[in-house]
């Protein structure tokens, strides 16, 4: 894979995961805060759009998601620790560290 294109993957997979996290956050605030009803469809359209973005990665399905899933776990823990001020301990960090070695491998790992 090319340094662009990598670059590009890294993109979409930051992009999607803001918006899954960023739109499950949204329903979040209207169901468990009780907040207006159109976060929650703001948040549905986020959703949505989340859906999409993983499209536009140059691997194939079950390797995108698997590989997302590490992108997750990094992502919320720094969502967590910047929004709802829920620093991460040691073993968050650990946890990250192993998720997103697995997203390297997965990925962008040389294939023969």
């Amino acid at each position: 894979m090319e340094k662009i294109e990598i670059t590009k993957s890294i993109f979409f997979f930051i992009l999607a995961g803001f918006c899954e996290i960023g739109g499950g956050y949204l329903v979040w605030l209207w169901l468990r805060e009780e907040k207006s009803i159109w976060l929650g469809l703001f948040g549905a359209i986020v959703l949505v759009i989340y859906g999409v973005i993983p499209t536009f990665q140059p691997a194939n399905f079950g390797r995108v998601y698997a590989a997302y899933g590490g992108v997750f776990i990094v992502l919320s823990i720094l969502w967590g620790w910047q929004v709802d001020k829920i620093a991460p301990d040691k073993f968050d960090l650990i946890g990250g560290l192993i998720a997103l070695i697995g997203v390297v491998i997965i990925m962008y790992w040389p294939r023969g």
